[in-house]
């Protein structure tokens, strides 16, 4: 069986969850790989969550990522993190964003949101790095940019040159914006 690396970015409706799928998508075509993605948006536009699959490798036959088969799970909100802890197959890791979202029944007082999170998570023996993703977007120039620092602190991990995600970013996002999230890249790739 061929090698295939299979990634779920999750994440809530405005968190930039597809750019970020197409960064790593668009990396991984210009590494020569064979590309799968498939987005399921839920309820995004109300806030709710947004998953994305990317799966590269030799030859990939399928975009879905079955439970138990993501190698790497990219959390943008720390509750994403959780619920999609049981696509996270055994050795693999989750990247979060250590930024917390409240869903709507935490708005309007029907529940609470569940504290200690990433604790939690580590305390099940997960490998998960947290990183404090808005604050670095913060510094890049832009809140939004919490996307592209989340790949920064992926790209790391994969067998790819660092002037080829420059590469990707610099032809994947609106020229104007291209500084800006260069900038919030080497911030996560320094992480």
């Amino acid at each position: 069986m061929k090698q295939v690396t299979s990634v779920l970015i999750v994440g809530v409706g405005g968190q930039g969850t597809l750019l970020a799928s197409r960064l790593l998508g668009n990396a991984m075509l210009s590494a020569g790989c064979d590309v799968k993605v498939s987005e399921v948006h839920g309820m995004s536009q109300r806030g709710g969550s947004v998953v994305t699959y990317v799966r590269y490798g030799e030859e990939v036959a399928s975009p879905i990522i079955e439970e138990g088969g993501a190698d790497y799970i990219l959390a943008f909100e720390q509750l994403e993190a959780a619920r999609f802890l049981p696509w996270l197959k055994n050795g693999g890791e989750i990247i979060a964003n250590s930024q917390t979202i409240d869903p709507m029944p935490v708005i309007t007082g029907a529940a609470h949101y569940p504290q200690d999170l990433i604790q939690k998570i580590r305390e099940r023996g997960v490998t998960i790095t947290d990183v404090d993703a808005l604050s670095l977007a913060e510094e890049a120039g832009s809140s939004k940019a919490v996307n592209v620092v989340l790949i920064g602190v992926l790209a790391k991990r994969m067998h790819l040159p660092y002037e080829a995600w420059v590469k990707t970013i610099r032809e994947t996002v609106p020229q104007k914006f291209v500084e800006m999230n260069l900038k919030a890249f080497d911030l996560g790739y320094q992480k």
